[in-house]
C-alpha cells in the first residue's frame, strides 16, 4: 500500500498518511512555464496498492488535471490498484442537464477519471447521491455525519437542538442527523413569488427557544446559509451555528459569515483552510483524517467500508 498527495490538499494528505503509520510516496508534480502538468513518481510502485488524495477544490482545473495526470502515471507504472481518493468532488453540482444545450459535468469528471486509470474512487458527501453511478468502477461515498454527531455532543451536550435543513434538496442529510442525535428536524422553504420580488424563507417546524443546527454538504458564497440563519433567528431561535462538510467559500463568504447570525460555522478540512477562513473567528474546522484512513484500510485489506457509517 502507498499514499501519493498531489498539490491540492498536502496538510490532510500528510495527516491520513500520519494516521496510517507510513510515509507519503515520494512524488514530484510540478508546471512547465507555459502551465503544462509534470508528474514524477521517485518510488517504484509495480504490483502496490495505491492511493491518490487530491481534493479537486479551487483552482479546479488545475487539481483535476493534477489528478488526471498522476493516474496516469501509476498506470503505466504498473500499480496493481489505483484508488482516486477525493475528498471533495468537484464538478459535483452538475450532476443533471440544468436546461437545454447544457453538459452534465459530473458525469464527464466521472469518464476522465476512469479513462486516466482510476480503479477505484473515495470521495466524501457527494452533492447528489446520483453521481456514484456516473461511475462504471467502485466507488465509495464517505459521510461527515459521524464526525459531526460526535463534535455535536461534545461541545453542545446541554443545549435543546434542533436540526435545520437550509432548503428541501437537503432534507434526507439534515434528517439523518436529526436521528442519529434524538433531536427534532426543521426546514427552510425558499421561494420567490415572482421575478423582481425578494426571496422569502418560510421556516416549516418550530424553532422558537431552540438552538438551531443548520446541516448541508457545501457552502459556497456563504448567503443562502447567513439568510437561513437570519430567518431562523427571526423565529425566535435561541441560536444558530452549521456544520458543513466542503468549505468552497468564493468571494466575501468569510465576511459575509462573520458578520451573520452564526455563532460558528463547522467545516471538514475536505478543502485546505485559505487566510480568510483562518483569520474568521466563527469558523472553524474539523479533521476528516482518521475517516479517510480506516476508509483506505479496509479498501486494502478488503474489509467492509459501510461500517465506517455507524
Amino acid at each position: 500500500m502507498k499514499i501519493v498527495a498531489c498539490n491540492s490538499n498536502l496538510p490532510l494528505a500528510r495527516a491520513v498518511a500520519h494516521e496510517l503509520r507510513m510515509p507519503l510516496c515520494k512524488t514530484v508534480v510540478k508546471r512547465f512555464a507555459d502551465g503544462e502538468v509534470f508528474v514524477e513518481i521517485q518510488e517504484n510502485v509495480r504490483g502496490e496498492d495505491v492511493f491518490v488524495v487530491q481534493s479537486t477544490c479551487m483552482p479546479t482545473n488545475d487539481h483535476l488535471m493534477e489528478l488526471l495526470v498522476m493516474l496516469d502515471a501509476l498506470r503505466r507504472g504498473s500499480a496493481k490498484r489505483v484508488t482516486a481518493v477525493m475528498p471533495y468532488f468537484g464538478y459535483a453540482r452538475q450532476d443533471r442537464k440544468s436546461g437545454p444545450r447544457t453538459p452534465i459535468s459530473a458525469k464527464l469528471v466521472a469518464n476522465l477519471l476512469t479513462e486516466a486509470g482510476a480503479n477505484r474512487i473515495l470521495t466524501m458527501d457527494l452533492h447528489a447521491m446520483q453521481i456514484q453511478g456516473f461511475f462504471d468502477i467502485p466507488t465509495d461515498n464517505l459521510y461527515a455525519a459521524p464526525l459531526f454527531v460526535r463534535d455535536l455532543k461534545t461541545r453542545l451536550p446541554d443545549r435543546e437542538l434542533i436540526i435545520v435543513s437550509p432548503d428541501v434538496g437537503g432534507v434526507v442529510r439534515a434528517r439523518q442527523l436529526a436521528q442519529r442525535l434524538n433531536v427534532d428536524l426543521a426546514i427552510i422553504d425558499k421561494r420567490r413569488e415572482r421575478a423582481g420580488v425578494s426571496e422569502v424563507m418560510n421556516v416549516i417546524g418550530d424553532v422558537a427557544g431552540r438552538y438551531c443546527v443548520l446541516v448541508d454538504d457545501i457552502i459556497d458564497s456563504g448567503g443562502s446559509l447567513c439568510n437561513a440563519a437570519n430567518a431562523l433567528m427571526s423565529r425566535g431561535a435561541e441560536g444558530v451555528e452549521a456544520y458543513v462538510t466542503h468549505g468552497v467559500l468564493t468571494g466575501n463568504a468569510c465576511l459575509r459569515v462573520k458578520d451573520s447570525p452564526l455563532n460558528m460555522l463547522t467545516l471538514t478540512d475536505s478543502i485546505p483552510a485559505t487566510e480568510a477562513l483562518l483569520e474568521t473567528p466563527n469558523i472553524r474546522q474539523i479533521t476528516t483524517a482518521n475517516l479517510l484512513a480506516r476508509a483506505m484500510s479496509a479498501v486494502a485489506d478488503e474489509s467492509s467500508v459501510s461500517s465506517l457509517f455507524d
